[in-house]
């Protein structure tokens, strides 16, 4: 059975680099206290780096508590400076909400991301134009863990029948 307290320092962590722009350490907690309707993690994420892309969830909200350091959010077309202490919201939503901590500071940013669960869960990318559908999300894990996931753009699309076999008359 896994037990309801954990020291988030003791849990193993993740690193992630992706380029120039992208890096950060993670730290999964929701999981591993046995929570099942809400994520959360420790992010440390170093200087002038972001942990993910500018992104938007369509069925999960996200709230990041900022332990650490300083750096900027940005949250639809604005931009807001945050610094030890900040709390800000993402709610689910299109790319009104889209969002994105970058650290601006010297030393490392360090935050909590804390979200909502809902399964499966759609993501936009309004800085790339694409998009990410996840379903079969694993207790504990990211979108990247699920079960399905698709990666695409939006155009060009589909009809829906496409591809179905329709019979003919």
């Amino acid at each position: 059975m896994v037990k309801p307290v954990a020291s988030m320092f003791d849990l193993p962590s993740r690193h992630s680099a992706k380029g120039m722009r992208f890096e950060s350490h993670a730290t999964r907690l929701g999981g591993a206290i046995g929570a099942k309707s809400l994520g959360a993690q420790y992010m440390v994420v170093p200087a002038g780096k972001s942990a993910f892309p500018r992104h938007c969830h369509h069925n999960n909200e996200e709230m990041f508590i900022i332990l650490e350091g300083e750096g900027i959010y940005r949250f639809g077309d604005e931009s807001y400076p945050v610094k030890t202490g900040d709390i800000c919201a993402a709610p689910a939503g299109g790319v009104a909400t889209a969002h994105q901590v970058t650290n601006t500071g010297k030393g490392d940013l360090r935050y909590l991301a804390i979200s909502t669960r809902n399964d499966p869960d759609i993501c936009e990318y309004p800085d790339s134009g694409k998009f990410m559908i996840a379903s079969g999300i694993p207790a504990g894990g990211g979108m990247m863990g699920a079960e399905f996931t698709m990666t695409g753009r939006e155009r060009p699309a589909l009809d829906y029948w496409d591809g179905e076999e329709i019979g003919t008359e």
